[in-house]
């Protein structure tokens, strides 16, 4: 296969030594750094003069700083030749000044700081642990994250690396491609296709998001989870009467009470005023920030029970250990659910508060009406959230395997799309189980009422009303969707750049 024209000099850019092809592969795998041949070795000047070298090449009109078609030209005569889209992404990344160019300081700290995300990424490829990629491996680490590609189309990425026909990439092969070529991924995957964190439907059972090493080495993970809570918390309050409506209509609508979508609104008007469609917002937002970080503490430790030494874990160990961390989540915050059912029924004047309500719950009801509707709960985390990320990575497969060219970012109205879909399967597989839990949640609530079990309440609703009573409130729950996930993934956006959260 003909060689780079670019290797012999950028292969020699970040290792001061300038050391054979192979040196840094042979010390295990990728893992030497740059300069990792030592000081001593080499002199800092040497270095120096190498990336001087490379700067001045791709600096075309001399003028001391790289603009977009001062790369373009200068790789095109290196035998590099990309996109404008490409080099648009290289000088964002390095650009600290934002002036739109390149000077020789930002170079060389693009350079050095592409080279720490190229090894990560060579590492997590690099399933053997021998210095080389092969198709299997790339396979591999693709369907480790869902994403399924044939090995004949992972053959097809290796010859567009591989310098010396032996369909395997080595260290230097994959620094030599991509060290000015922004960085397409694994990690790009996990960066862009965000899920439970971006999107907040109202109710919080979707598997926690992997973060890639980047985010979590940067600290950008918390970041992330800060503006998805911030999201959830404006996308519910902005839908809370379509939930409040939902609420009344799984509860008390039935086949000699048919409330409809403007009766409800009018009944909720007419009841308490304007401000009663918000009741039980309150609870319901608050409970954001402490399910968040219980979920996703308990999700990072359950991942170590599991035992697999893979960065990333498969999508069945994902659902396992997704499942366990909402029922840990869910365990923990319970309370604070039946207390936003019963907030949401209140008659105006019937509590003064979130507070006086939980009094009057205790002081009745005792600490076991806290936990009302929890077995119902639980089983509905399962359906949710399996066929939630079912779903999505299905979507997410089918878009990167036709649609994925240069990157893995699908663009806001995909992303919308896969991740409205995904959660309306999700809510349509578990809505039984929900309803019954907000029935069991407000049973207690009526004076008299005998205690129901979670069989007892099925079997009655489906003698009475028939299956179709399961399904009570699913029209105000599906209206909610499309406002909710755009509200929640606007504000996350937006919430992102504020907190400094890097899009690339």
């Amino acid at each position: 296969a003909r060689r780079s024209l670019a290797s012999p000099v950028v292969s020699g850019v970040l290792c001061p030594c300038g050391s054979p092809h192979g040196s840094a592969v042979e010390s295990g795998g990728g893992g030497g750094s740059a300069g990792s041949c030592g000081r001593s070795l080499c002199e800092a000047s040497e270095q120096d003069r190498r990336l001087r070298a490379l700067f001045q090449k791709l600096d075309v009109n001399r003028d001391g700083a790289l603009c977009i078609h001062d790369l373009a030209v200068g790789l095109g005569r290196l035998g590099l030749h990309r996109t404008e889209l490409d080099l648009r992404k290289i000088v964002k990344a390095g650009d600290k000044d934002l002036d739109g160019q390149l000077d020789f300081e930002e170079f060389v700290h693009y350079l050095q700081d592409h080279e720490k995300k190229l090894r990560l990424v060579f590492k997590s490829l690099d399933k053997k642990n021998d210095g080389r990629i092969d198709a299997q491996e790339i396979v591999q680490s693709l369907r480790d994250l869902g994403v399924k590609i044939s090995e004949q189309q992972a053959e097809k990425i290796l010859k567009s690396m591989d310098k010396n026909g032996t369909m395997t990439i080595d260290w230097n092969e994959w620094r030599d491609y991509h060290l000015l070529h922004p960085v397409e991924n694994i990690p790009e995957i996990i960066l862009y296709w965000k899920h439970s964190t971006i999107f907040d439907v109202g109710e919080n059972l979707t598997v926690p998001d992997e973060f890639t090493v980047e985010e979590r080495q940067t600290g950008m993970w918390w970041r992330h989870l800060v503006a998805g809570g911030g999201a959830g918390a404006v996308s519910r309050t902005c839908t809370a009467p379509l939930d409040r409506l939902k609420v009344l209509m799984q509860v008390h609508a039935s086949r000699s009470n048919n409330m409809c979508i403007i009766g409800g609104f009018t009944q909720m008007i007419r009841e308490g005023g304007p401000r009663s469609l918000w009741r039980g917002n309150g609870i319901n937002v608050l409970k954001i920030a402490p399910e968040s970080a219980i979920k996703f503490m308990a999700y990072e430790q359950i991942k170590r029970f599991i035992g697999t030494d893979q960065e990333m874990l498969r999508i069945h160990e994902r659902l396992l250990a997704g499942s366990l961390a909402g029922a840990i989540a869910q365990s923990s915050i319970y309370p604070m659910e039946v207390l936003k059912t019963r907030m949401a029924l209140r008659k105006t004047g019937q509590y003064s508060g979130m507070l006086d309500c939980a009094k009057n719950i205790l002081a009745k009801e005792g600490m076991a009406a806290f936990y009302k509707g929890y077995i119902p709960n639980m089983l509905g985390i399962i359906p949710y959230a399996g066929i939630d990320l079912a779903v999505y990575e299905t979507l997410k497969n089918t878009w990167l395997q036709r649609y994925a060219v240069n990157s893995a970012d699908p663009g806001v109205f995909v992303l919308l799309a896969c991740g409205t879909i995904s959660s309306t399967c999700g809510q349509l597989a578990s809505y039984p189980l929900a309803l019954v839990r907000t029935r069991m949640q407000a049973q207690a609530s009526v004076e008299g009422a005998p205690e129901v079990t979670m069989r007892g309440l099925f079997k009655h609703i489906l003698k009475t009303e028939g299956a179709f009573g399961l399904y009570r409130g699913l029209a105000p729950n599906f209206m909610k969707v499309i406002p909710a996930v755009s509200i929640s993934y606007v504000v996350y956006e937006n919430l992102k750049m504020t907190l400094g959260v890097d899009s690339r």
